[in-house]
């Protein structure tokens, strides 16, 4: 088949197979042609809807486009192309309700990146996704995380050995704790008060606080009861302890 191969700038002849009834076609194409434009003469051709066409060569699927770049074919003359019309999901209506729940709960578990995402990370998503098959859920994790935080992982596990040789592993994974915690306190704005009245200045401390100064100051202003209401007192027969 290598030998029925042109240059690029002339046309070929392949051979269509529908799947159906339908039988085998002829067609000549560019030899050297885009996956959307070879769609698109074949769905003219034999007046297929161009939405529905699904196209095989050599046992894979072709695909319009991939990481955001066109595909491109190298036919030779020759080459048998199976076509493949998707038939159409029946009406909303009549599909199972069940199953529409768990289509849309696998759609929310696969992981799809932005269109607006660099090349490179699309590339990356290829590369984990088809040639490691990693899980949706991993790669999410993996995204999720800043290429700045990815640097400090990498950097953090090359740091590792060395703390290792020098015996300090220990201390490097307290430090790193600790290096953690104090990152992650972030900044109060102007005017605003912690929960913990030791940071606030005057140590003053949050309205409506209740501590052990605050009971006994409101019990010596009697503006709170010394003991607490029981069963008695609640049905009005009275507290032994107050009188009251």
């Amino acid at each position: 088949m290598a030998e029925n191969c042109v240059s690029y700038k002339e046309e070929v002849e392949i051979i269509l197979k529908t799947i159906g009834p339908a039988r085998p076609s002829r067609l000549r194409v560019p030899s050297h042609i885009k996956v959307l434009d070879l769609r698109d003469l074949i769905a003219k051709n034999r007046h297929l809807p161009i939405e529905q066409l699904k196209l095989i060569l050599r046992g894979e699927i072709l695909c319009d486009s991939k990481n955001g770049d066109d595909v491109y074919l190298r036919l030779c003359g020759g080459d048998s192309l199976m076509v493949a019309v998707k038939p159409k999901l029946p009406a909303k209506h009549v599909r199972n309700g069940f199953n529409d729940d768990d289509d849309d709960d696998d759609d929310d578990l696969k992981f799809q990146i932005p269109e607006s995402a660099n090349w490179w990370k699309k590339r990356l998503l290829c590369f984990l996704h088809d040639k490691l098959k990693l899980p949706h859920v991993l790669l999410m994790a993996i995204f999720s995380v800043s290429l700045k935080a990815w640097a400090v992982i990498i950097l953090w596990f090359a740091l590792a050995p060395v703390a290792h040789r020098w015996d300090v592993g220990p201390l490097y994974i307290l430090g790193t704790g600790f290096c953690i915690i104090l990152l992650n306190l972030g900044q109060r704005q102007h005017g605003d008060l912690s929960a913990y009245s030791i940071f606030n200045e005057n140590f003053r401390e949050l309205p409506g606080t209740l501590n052990a100064d605050r009971l006994d100051r409101d019990i010596r202003a009697g503006e709170f009861p010394r003991c607490l209401p029981s069963v008695d007192f609640v049905i009005g027969a009275g507290c032994d302890v107050c009188n009251c």
